[in-house]
């Protein structure tokens, strides 16, 4: 089995270092890891943010640990080179169009949410986003209306393929859960998401045992925040699960603590090909610093076991192990803390070896 690592820009070389740590703990038999640059790291040395030879690492593999992208400095370039593209890029060339987002309260940190500590802790969602359609991908640009005045557009759109393969990979998650979906969309009012709630009703007839419900992003994000212990896992298009996805994670407290997963339909000898990497960003001001939370990286890297290569019991034992850091009171600057990107690896790991 081989790994792409790929560590970016700012915090991902801190927190991608923490996590290799409890990779090479675990000694996986016959695992080859490779690390290749993405970024603005990548735009200095080979001049684009994703290079020909990061690509064909990417593909040569069964799985990627992704640490972040982005730098203030590269903000003027062209919008080609700048450093962002390097993920988008990659979604798009490797067919990454399943993005799992799981929001999981921790126990005595409901404090650190912006919701009342009784609904904080009952938070346990995972939200599934389509990743390679939607407004973002669609054709877009600018205009000048014949009263002379600049229109901006961007054309909102859904084939029925990419709705049906978005759908099954929600019903199968809901599978492993609570066999309850949550499809988000705007039915009343756009013709792309009447489509998308009429695939997901075709596709709930393969799903006998997962109960479906619909509700309006409007209403969606309202209880998100009222009562998130009613959602168990979420389906929506790419839009929408933007904005939801990062509203999940602060009403859980901190984005340094959640991980995600980008799956596409490739399957490997292991598992479903995937790229795996934190919520959060590059946080340039506090790169080099040892005072990034690598907690989201670990758990990453635990989905990356997880989907790709098959090993559930590495995945929940990492798991575990970072529950327990947490427990003990073990929290960076980003959970009110002092811990250093250093003294939490040195936990976990010390963690993971008493529960092996």
């Amino acid at each position: 089995m081989k790994i792409a690592v790929l560590p970016g820009d700012g915090i991902g070389q801190e927190v991608t270092r923490e996590a290799l740590r409890l990779l090479e703990l675990l000694e996986l038999p016959g695992l080859e890891v490779e690390h290749g640059e993405v970024g603005a790291t990548a735009y200095r040395n080979q001049g684009h943010p994703l290079p020909e030879a990061t690509l064909e690492l990417a593909r040569s593999s069964d799985a990627i640990l992704f640490g972040a992208v982005g730098d203030p400095s590269c903000d003027n370039l062209e919008r080609h080179l700048r450093p962002e593209q390097a993920i988008l890029g990659l979604r798009a060339a490797l067919g990454l169009f399943a993005n799992l987002r799981p929001a999981t309260a921790f126990p005595g940190l409901e404090h650190m949410s912006g919701l009342k500590p009784e609904i904080a802790r009952e938070i346990d969602v995972l939200i599934v986003r389509e990743l390679n359609g939607d407004v973002y991908f669609g054709d877009k640009g600018t205009r000048v209306r014949e009263d002379g005045q600049r229109e901006g557009w961007d054309m909102m759109s859904y084939a029925e393929s990419e709705v049906r393969r978005i759908a099954h990979t929600a019903f199968r998650a809901a599978q492993t859960r609570k066999n309850r979906l949550t499809s988000v969309d705007k039915a009343n009012v756009l013709e792309t998401s009447q489509l998308w709630r009429d695939v997901m009703i075709e596709v709930s007839a393969e799903y006998p045992d997962v109960e479906l419900d619909h509700m309006y992003v409007d209403n969606a994000a309202m209880q998100l925040v009222k009562a998130p212990a009613n959602f168990d896992t979420i389906v929506t298009g790419n839009l929408f699960g933007d904005i939801l996805s990062d509203q999940a994670s602060m009403c859980v407290g901190s984005i340094g603590l959640l991980p995600s997963a980008a799956l596409g339909e490739r399957q490997t000898d292991y598992g479903t090909f995937g790229l795996y990497e934190p919520i959060h960003g590059s946080a340039p001001d506090i790169a080099g610093k040892n005072l990034a939370n690598p907690m989201a990286t670990m758990l990453s890297l635990a989905m990356l076991l997880r989907h790709s290569l098959g090993r559930e019991a590495d995945a929940e034992r990492i798991e575990r192990a970072v529950a327990e850091v947490l427990a003990d009171g073990v929290r960076g600057g980003d959970l009110g803390g002092s811990a250093t990107t250093t003294e939490i690896g040195d936990a976990v790991v010390t963690k993971m070896v008493s529960i092996s």
